[in-house]
């Protein structure tokens, strides 16, 4: 019995935070807690502790006196996240290469085909959960899987600037390209080449997002965090 509150104040939580990474509410938006009492039909406690964890990731601001609203997106805390993730993608890669088995290679393919389905049918809102499920295989065939609790850690804010970026015309038909190329290299068994497929994939997309923050200012805060 003690752990219901702890499961339904979790559950909020991720129900939350997913529709803030998605843009399904938006920079800048009010969140309030009656609201979601009575969508959810939880009590007040559980969506408190969910907001006071998203706080802590820097998704709401919560303002005495005012309100709780969706944080604006913060293109430096974004950039952070992009180059902490490099770092750590591209150590998982090369040891995933060095790792790869015949049933990793299905599993990555699978993935890839996913990707390709999604955009042949228009369903972008849901790339982004192959787009990670596709990194994190490759983190967990590097035999480090905890690389990938760390790094979404860190992507919080760089999420919100990958959904924006979906609808870009082409985009993410070349990221999926890049993708496989990156489960060919691991394929190959090739280190230096999956690194450099890696790299190319993380920094092309990071520059597209760059785009964004010029021209969707006003999702984005222009303070420093």
């Amino acid at each position: 019995m003690q752990k219901q509150p702890a499961q339904k104040a979790g559950q909020v939580y991720e129900l939350l935070r997913r529709s803030i990474i998605m843009l399904e509410i938006q920079p800048g938006a009010p969140v309030v807690e009656k609201d979601i009492c009575a969508e959810l039909g939880v009590s007040r406690t559980p969506v408190r502790e969910a907001v006071q964890k998203l706080a802590e990731e820097g998704l709401v601001n919560v303002i005495p006196h005012s309100g709780t609203y969706v944080s604006r997106i913060s293109f430096q805390v974004a950039e952070e996240g992009f180059i902490i993730r490099r770092a750590l993608e591209i150590e998982s890669v090369r040891r995933a290469a060095q790792r790869y088995t015949e049933a990793d290679g299905v599993r990555l393919d699978a993935l890839v085909e996913r990707m390709r389905q999604l955009i042949e049918s228009g369903q972008l809102d849901l790339y982004l959960d192959e787009d990670d499920a596709l990194h994190a295989a490759i983190a967990q065939m590097s035999g480090m899987p905890r690389i990938w609790k760390f790094i979404t850690l860190a992507k919080v804010h760089l999420d919100r600037m990958r959904q924006l970026s979906a609808p870009v015309p082409g985009h993410l038909a070349m990221v999926t390209e890049q993708h496989a190329a990156i489960v060919a290299a691991v394929r190959a068994r090739k280190p230096d080449q999956a690194e450099l497929a890696m790299r190319i994939h993380l920094e092309s997309s990071f520059d597209v997002m760059a785009t964004l923050y010029q021209e969707r200012t006003s999702m984005f805060s222009q303070e420093s965090p």
